[in-house]
């Protein structure tokens, strides 16, 4: 177990990756079970979750082989199991995402239902009422989906929230159905056009990744794909906000601002002056933010990815603001690790966050408990006055590669260090 030590005061300066996207590559990986053939993967994010899926995939009796960094062949021809085990699918919840492809590719599919972050309820239902449409039979038992179809066909699926997940799970397996499937209501994150992309390459005849609606005409194969995943928005993001609450200028090159837009408005009416070009996007700030508000949506809203990060940097602003939180019913944990720093926030009714900025904040021991809000307290850390300890920061490998690394190289002061015993 480790803890991050971050001494407060930075400023962020300098040029940073924005990386591999996490939230892509998840799906991609899964994507590859639903050929015989080789994938080629590149710009693959060295993260927990990431090692947690190549087991996941191994376990089903799949090849992985890493040529290089950020560099991943995953050979399918091999795999011989139908069963996701809890074991594994509790420590992340994309996980669920083999239900599409194995169902797909072989009629069978027994996955464990899944964990993750505890940010709130995030049911499989939307996931296994979609399956239904293109014919599949569920059962639930034993914390297992067990899935069937002797061949999926095509179906027209309206699902009932644009979920990410489901949108994706479904338009895998959909690849492979007999006849047309038709998806309402999906979602337009750019994560679900990387997909859509790596899976037109495979053969896949898809229409419409980006908007609400999605058309897939099934087809009788795929073949294998060299695709390389898009940058992380939220990583990227990260950065830039960083550089606002630390007074700081940073060039996150990768980043793609039609990925940000919600993101960018917001950083220049707190006070950011955006640069974009074709190489990434640059946000630097001389002063005290400015507060604004934000409501978390679905893209190309304010992403609920981001609403941590985003409440660190009004902590400090100059004057109040508001956060309301639409997507996760429990995503304000970090709320009271903030008050441990001398932020000074209010919780309301539905999903609605008060707060005031102060001159400074304090550094103070903290625990992370999600993958956000970790990252969320490291930010606050870089701007406190002082010494601060972020424990839990397994959350923060989920997602974050090398982040002391990346924040050193901007001019912070970050180091890992070993905890003396488990929190």
């Amino acid at each position: 177990m480790y803890k991050l030590v971050i001494e407060g005061a930075s400023r962020l300066e300098g040029e940073v990756e924005a990386g591999g996207a996490k939230n892509a590559a998840l799906p991609l990986l899964f994507a590859c079970l639903l050929t015989d053939e080789p994938c080629r993967l590149t710009n693959v994010p060295d993260v927990a979750d990431i090692e947690t899926t190549l087991r996941l995939l191994e376990s089903l009796g799949a090849r992985i082989e890493k040529p290089a960094r950020g560099e991943l062949i995953i050979d399918p021809s091999a795999v011989g199991s139908f069963e996701a085990p809890y074991d594994l699918v509790r420590r992340m919840r994309a996980s669920f995402l083999t239900l599409g492809p194995l169902l797909a590719r072989f009629g069978r599919a027994h996955v464990s239902r899944p964990g993750g972050c505890a940010i709130g309820s995030r049911p499989v239902d939307i996931h296994l009422e979609g399956m239904k449409r293109l014919g599949a039979r569920i059962q639930l038992e034993g914390g297992y989906a067990d899935a069937s179809a002797r061949k999926l066909e095509g179906g027209h699926v309206i699902f009932s929230m644009p979920s990410v997940g489901a949108t994706e799970n479904v338009m895998m397996a959909a690849s492979l159905a007999k006849g047309s499937t038709r998806l309402e209501n999906a979602a337009r994150e750019p994560e679900i056009v990387d997909l859509a992309g790596a899976l037109i390459k495979m053969g896949a005849k898809i229409r419409g990744a980006g908007s609400s609606v999605i058309e897939i005409d099934g087809v009788e194969r795929l073949r294998g794909m060299d695709h390389a995943v898009i940058a992380d928005r939220i990583v990227a993001g990260t950065f830039l906000i960083g550089a606002a609450l630390t007074r700081g200028d940073v060039f996150v090159r990768g980043a793609r601002a039609e990925h940000l837009e919600s993101l960018l408005d917001a950083l220049t009416l707190a006070g950011c002056r955006i640069d974009v070009d074709a190489d990434g996007v640059r946000a630097r700030s001389g002063a005290r933010p400015c507060p604004v508000g934000i409501v978390t949506a679905p893209f190309p809203g304010f992403p609920t990815d981001l609403q941590a990060q985003w409440m660190s940097l009004m902590c400090v602003a100059d004057g109040r603001s508001e956060v309301h939180e639409r997507i996760f019913e429990n995503r304000f944990m970090h709320v009271e690790e903030l008050a441990r720093m001398g932020a000074d926030i209010r919780l309301q009714p539905g999903g609605h966050a008060v707060v005031t900025g102060k001159d400074l904040l304090s550094g103070a021991p903290v625990m992370a408990t999600d993958l956000r809000a970790s990252v969320c307290l490291v930010l606050a850390g870089l701007a406190a006055e002082g010494v601060t300890e972020v424990l839990r920061i397994y959350h923060l490998d989920r997602g974050y590669e090398h982040i002391e690394e990346k924040l050193t190289g901007l001019g912070a002061v970050v180091r890992r260090e070993p905890m003396e015993s488990e929190v």
